[in-house]
């Protein structure tokens, strides 16, 4: 195991520890569950937004798949995670800040500029989540997305993340990636994107 997957991992159960609510996880995504988002965004991908960066698991997997330093957006509630996140790359944009003030978090950092992004992955623990705040940070999420962006969203267990009360109300439609079972704990991947005609 690499040393900061190490330290990645500790930080990580140490924030678990403290408010296990806000922090979805025990530990760290797997390459596998990363592969796995990864495999979901569009071919043509260049702008990516993601949620709930963590330890960073997922966006050193969509550096590695060629997005660009500068044409990532990361935003992390955990002032710790978030510092964490500054340290390991510290030529990508990461924010401090909650996923339902992405628009102006976003635009605040000039992200915006260059057009809505192409896809949006996301780490944050939609499942759990009242239906309000589900629909508020899905709605704030698409209001930085192109017209055909996704977004892709992992989740413990068979359920969908999103209640279907709130994809309905954002006229979403969902479809069910892979099952990654060697993830801890296994994690299935969604993608939402915006229902056309």
């Amino acid at each position: 195991m690499k040393p900061h997957r190490k330290v990645g991992t500790w930080t990580f159960f140490r924030q678990w520890l403290k408010n296990p609510l806000r922090v979805a996880a025990v530990a760290p995504s797997s390459a596998e569950l990363a592969a796995a988002m990864i495999a979901e965004l569009p071919d043509d991908v260049t702008r990516v937004i993601e949620l709930g960066g963590g330890t960073g698991a997922i966006t050193r997997a969509l550096l590695e798949a060629g997005i660009r330093d500068e044409d990532l957006l990361v935003l992390e509630l955990n002032e710790e995670l978030h510092a964490h996140l500054h340290l390991r790359f510290p030529r990508v944009p990461v924010l401090l800040g909650d996923a339902r003030e992405l628009p102006q978090l976003a635009r605040g950092h000039g992200y915006l500029e260059q057009g809505p992004a192409d896809a949006i992955v996301s780490g944050l623990g939609l499942l759990t989540m009242p239906h309000p705040l589900q629909r508020d940070i899905l709605k704030a999420a698409f209001a930085c997305l192109k017209d055909d962006g996704v977004f892709v969203q992992f989740t413990y267990g068979p359920a969908a993340p999103v209640a279907d009360a709130v994809a309905r109300a954002l006229s979403l439609q969902v479809r069910r990636g892979d099952f990654v079972l060697r993830n801890v704990p296994p994690a299935t991947v969604f993608v939402y994107s915006r229902i056309r005609g």
